[in-house]
């Protein structure tokens, strides 16, 4: 993690909810047919013996879901407390502790990647590094399937299901971050938008599915 960055914030916050964030949001690909159909048309696409990243997994319900389908998936995490609980919930996948900015990789490791709203605690300026970053470890001709919040605005929570944290959520405008994804050596592939489902927050969401070329 930078000396200069802010994440330590971001980390602690999901400390304190991780146990929480599990019990509500740790099945939520049940009920996101989209999400499934994305990621299982990045697993056809996809090296079957490269291992795919999971970037800001959180409790690792996606990382295992991809497990559970033979990829050799890894869970990338600020935060220990959510690590420790996709290592208990999901055996099958691999995870390590990681910032965004300099993730716990080799050059070249992946052969694709995703991360889902992760790039929502990233303030403006560090889109390129983590895409810097990204790009770093997938291998060429890797995709790169990324998901955030639509919008303009920073949200601020200070309390979250009844505890006390202190982060942001970045709403991102498409446009800006295709702009950062083609300045970093990716080529974008595809780009869709959707409204929430029922038993989401009322917010629009954006993926973007890149290719690194350069």
């Amino acid at each position: 993690m930078s000396p200069t960055s802010d994440h330590g914030r971001v980390r602690r916050s999901y400390d304190v909810v991780a146990e929480e964030y599990r019990e509500r949001i740790g099945d939520e690909l049940a009920h996101k047919p989209l999400d499934r159909a994305l990621l299982s048309a990045l697993i056809e696409q996809s090296d079957p013996d490269a291992p795919m990243a999971d970037v800001g997994c959180g409790p690792g319900h996606i990382t295992g879901w991809l497990a559970e389908r033979g990829v050799r998936a890894v869970g990338i995490d600020l935060s220990p407390a959510m690590v420790a609980i996709a290592e208990r919930e999901h055996p099958k996948a691999r995870f390590r502790e990681g910032d965004f900015l300099h993730l716990p990789a080799p050059d070249g490791e992946f052969g694709a990647a995703i991360a889902f709203y992760s790039i929502i605690h990233l303030d403006a300026g560090e889109l390129r590094p983590a895409f810097v970053e990204l790009h770093r470890v997938l291998r060429p001709g890797a995709q790169l399937l990324l998901a955030f919040h639509l919008g303009v605005e920073v949200r601020h929570l200070a309390q979250w299901w009844g505890r006390e944290v202190d982060v942001d959520f970045h709403y991102l405008e498409i446009e800006a971050v295709v702009e950062q994804l083609t300045a970093t050596g990716f080529t974008l592939e595809a780009r869709l938008e959707r409204s929430h489902y029922p038993q989401e927050a009322e917010t629009r969401r954006g993926y973007l599915l890149a290719r690194r070329t350069a």
